[in-house]
């Protein structure tokens, strides 16, 4: 097992090399090229300026330099072993060669380091997907059990048809829905259209508490007040589609020879359902997980927009439109990395699961 982690962890550096290359000839090779909103910005300036504020983002950040050499600076940059990268009179300039500390870069747009962006945009997009995979899973696994348990009643039939309703529905639609229904002044107005937290949030107490102008809701409640919708709306694909997997799963693992073995000799329904039929249908949910973190990290990108979170998802969307290439190569390396850590981890859980699988 340990060498087959280590080799699959060496497999990463390539597997990552391949991906950010492909965004970086996108980016590159795409009319205007890198950075190039940032120039078509310059609206007011004459040509002189124009040409003198082209020239000095060709200078600092090597846009003037061939595709390929500003591929290879980028990967000089982000790793720990390289030249040092330092700035003469605006231009850029290699130092020694050695051991350094890896920089993702400096954003054209916002001027900030990209570091620094991600290190405050990533916990609130992976907030939102710890909170979103559990809630995926708990009501898959319950909802999907108990409908194959009552194959053909009620709820089975009503429960099939709604998680396949919910599954054929957009995300930006369903987002547009809740905000629509949920949080207009002119219908139910439950919970709030934006954000993570009220305005005075940083002000409140952590924990609700009774106030001399009566309840107050304390950060605390006000936090997860701002997260329903999104939650939900990142979430409810998921629970729709991997129910149904569950349903099917144990569907056919109730009908197997040693399930009716397992009954034929004593075992009661509940133990033969549970510790039988569902932990031999762990697998197909093992591959759907590897999956599942990825596509909720895509669909970030949707949710974070509509509800106005200034999360990851939200941070790629302006890299992108801004042409950023530190920015957007650094969500991709990001993104990459936890796909496939997620694919990997998936890979050990079978050998959990199943004891006949084997990697030596």
């Amino acid at each position: 097992m340990l060498t087959y982690i280590i080799r699959r962890l060496l497999l990463m550096f390539p597997t990552l090399l391949g991906i950010t290359m492909v965004v970086f000839f996108v980016m590159a090779m795409s009319p205007g090229g890198i950075a190039g909103n940032l120039i078509n910005q310059q609206g007011e300036m004459n040509s002189e300026q124009g040409r003198i504020t082209q020239e000095y983002y060709n200078k600092r950040y090597g846009l003037d330099k061939p595709v390929i050499v500003q591929y290879v600076n980028w990967l000089n940059q982000i790793s720990p072993l390289g030249y040092e990268v330092k700035y003469v009179n605006g231009e850029r300039a290699l130092g020694s060669f050695g051991f350094k500390v890896p920089d993702l870069g400096e954003s054209f747009s916002k001027l900030r380091p990209v570091t620094d962006l991600y290190s405050e945009a990533l916990p609130i997009t992976l907030l939102l997907n710890a909170l979103s995979l559990p809630m995926i899973y708990l009501i898959a696994i319950v909802s999907g059990v108990y409908a194959a348990k009552h194959r053909g009643q009620i709820y089975d039939i009503a429960s099939s048809s709604s998680f396949l309703s919910l599954w054929s529905i957009p995300t930006i639609w369903m987002g547009v829905l809740l905000i629509g229904f949920l949080a207009n002044d002119k219908y139910l107005h439950i919970f709030p259209t934006a954000g993570l937290g009220s305005t005075l949030s940083g002000d409140f107490p952590f924990f609700p508490r009774w106030g001399e102008t009566g309840f107050e809701p304390g950060w605390f409640i006000d936090r997860i007040w701002h997260l329903v919708l999104p939650v939900f709306c990142l979430s409810y694909g998921g629970f729709a589609f991997t129910s149904k997997l569950v349903r099917t799963s144990v569907l056919e693992n109730l009908n197997a020879d040693f399930v009716r073995t397992a009954r034929a000799k004593g075992v009661s329904g509940k133990d033969a359902l549970w510790k039988h039929a569902f932990r031999n249908s762990l697998l197909p949910l093992i591959t759907v997980a590897a999956g599942i973190v990825p596509s909720l990290l895509a669909g970030s990108v949707i949710v974070e927009r509509i509800f106005s979170i200034q999360g990851m998802g939200n941070l790629m969307v302006e890299g992108i439109f801004a042409r950023d290439r530190d920015l957007v190569l650094a969500g991709t390396l990001i993104s990459g990395v936890i796909t496939l850590v997620c694919i990997l981890i998936a890979d050990i859980c079978y050998a959990f699961a199943d004891p006949r699988v084997s990697y030596e």
